[in-house]
């Protein structure tokens, strides 16, 4: 399977073989992760969210709907979910919406309705997860990179407004930075009122959602900290129970049972190196 030539601004990180077959690459813009599902609650994800089965089919409900067999669901940002997977892994891709033109999405990533979309897995998909999982090739974690392995071309990219895209940036490369609107809407040279109006008229939620979503998704660096404490306040949460509440809000999992799952997973992280799982 023909592979992008890696981009010049992100550095080339070889992906340890895992015996588990078990990776997640994370960077600002996306997330990859093949690994455990576990037994999941109501997910209310911030990310355009792809699931792909790696083996047999999983069983999904969006937004209250019937439970549907799938082989691949694409379930819209911030939209609650269920997912029952039988197989020990599967394939999830986050893409985060302020990245992309949804109107120029392929058209197997569109998801017209909230609910879990009806396609076969493509094929390229499927098989990009397997590689990453045998760990037999080289990986950059450039977003347009990361696309075109798993697309077959780079999405195109949403054009925002100058001023929040300048705001947009800053959470994103800080999440667990305390960013407060106030703040914010002095560096987007707006008044107050009106950044919060054109934030979410730009990117289609409201800052305080945005900020929340990006600090929850944040603790995805540290699923191999066993100190949850310590996590809680490095990315920002006030204190535990806040932490623990919001998280499983968000991923429908009590932060030290996604960090128990994560004992195997190499992390391949947009905050640096390669963190690999402890042998089977």
């Amino acid at each position: 399977m023909a592979h992008s030539s890696p981009s010049h601004h992100d550095p080339i990180l070889t992906v340890e073989p895992v015996k588990a077959g078990r990776i997640m690459l994370i960077n600002p813009d996306r997330v990859v992760y093949a690994s455990l599902l576990g037994a999941p609650s109501t997910r209310k994800l911030g990310s355009l969210t792809v699931y792909a089965s790696l083996g047999t089919p999983f069983r999904i409900s969006v937004a209250g709907s019937a439970w549907r067999t799938e082989e691949m669901a694409v379930v819209p940002p911030h939209t609650p979910h269920r997912i029952v997977c039988d197989d020990r892994v599967i394939g999830v891709l986050m893409i985060e919406p302020e990245s992309i033109d949804a109107g120029h999405l392929p058209p197997f990533l569109r998801a017209a309705r909230a609910e879990a979309g009806r396609a076969g897995v493509p094929g390229r998909i499927r098989e990009s997860f397997f590689s990453l999982m045998r760990g037999d090739m080289r990986v950059s974690r450039a977003t347009a990179d990361l696309d075109r392995l798993f697309f077959g071309q780079a999405l195109e990219r949403r054009h925002l407004d100058p001023r929040i895209a300048a705001v947009v940036h800053q959470v994103k490369e800080a999440p667990c930075e305390q960013f407060s609107a106030d703040a914010c809407s002095q560096l987007a040279g707006l008044s107050f009122s009106w950044f919060l109006h054109l934030f979410k008229a730009e990117v289609g939620i409201t800052f305080r959602c945005f900020r929340a979503w990006k600090r929850a998704r944040s603790f995805l660096n540290y699923v191999k900290v066993s100190n949850l404490t310590d996590v809680a306040l490095r990315i920002g949460y006030p204190d535990s129970t806040h932490f623990s509440h919001s998280i499983r809000n968000v991923y429908g999992l009590r932060p030290k049972d996604i960090c128990a799952g994560s004992r195997r997973l190499a992390v391949v992280s947009h905050a640096g190196g390669v963190v690999t799982g402890n042998p089977v």
